[in-house]
């Protein structure tokens, strides 16, 4: 039997008075969480959550959220260590939005863009910006940033005066949406499984 304090990573063989102990199967879910769904378990309130997306199976939880009015790449998984990593300020994630903006942008709000901008309660690094689609009264526009703060892209858009009128995350690290269908999920292909576990090996 282990002694107390025995770490058990996954592959370990565990017995108990001599029984071998199955351990948890390690899930990694993509999901294309629509705009109008809540990214928790439950709703105090009674709006639809992920939980009515998800396939039968093992319990997982999201890595990290979007907002109720944004769409797009949501991995979930019940791999609690990797969830963390990813999560952690020091190994800037990268995170891609495509978001559809009130008016044009100018030069100098480009420039904010990349340099960063000061937000009420911190500064908003520096992102990568790139434009789309220009209308007569919007603009589409990619945008990557590094952390994960709450409403960010919004909020960045908005001290700009061009307020966001839809959000779409594409990517996630190495995970992009693709042509996943909203509501749709999918397993990690091959390729985002081993560029996931390099990014553990590496400490990010």
């Amino acid at each position: 039997m282990s002694a107390l304090g025995t770490l058990v990573h996954p592959g370990d063989r565990v017995e108990v008075d001599g029984t071998a102990m199955q351990g948890q199967e390690l899930t990694y879910l993509v999901l294309h969480k629509p705009a109008g769904v809540v990214t928790t378990m439950r709703d105090p309130h009674g709006r639809p959550t992920i939980v009515q997306l998800l396939p039968p199976g093992p319990r997982i939880v999201p890595v990290g959220r979007l907002d109720y009015d944004t769409s797009g790449v949501l991995l979930l998984t019940n791999d609690g260590e990797l969830g963390n990593r990813l999560l952690h300020p020091r190994f800037g994630v990268e995170k891609t939005y495509r978001a559809t903006i009130r008016g044009r942008l100018s030069a100098l709000d480009v420039r904010q863009i990349n340099t960063g901008i000061d937000l009420d309660e911190f500064r908003a690094a520096g992102a990568k910006l790139r434009v789309v689609a220009v209308r007569r009264d919007h603009s589409v526009v990619d945008i990557t940033i590094h952390e994960g703060r709450n409403r960010q892209v919004r909020r960045m858009f908005e001290a700009l005066g061009h307020p966001v009128v839809g959000l779409v995350r594409l990517r996630f690290g190495p995970i992009a949406l693709g042509d996943l269908a909203p509501g749709a999920t999918r397993e990690l292909s091959k390729k985002e499984r081993v560029a996931l576990e390099t990014h553990r090996a590496n400490g990010g």
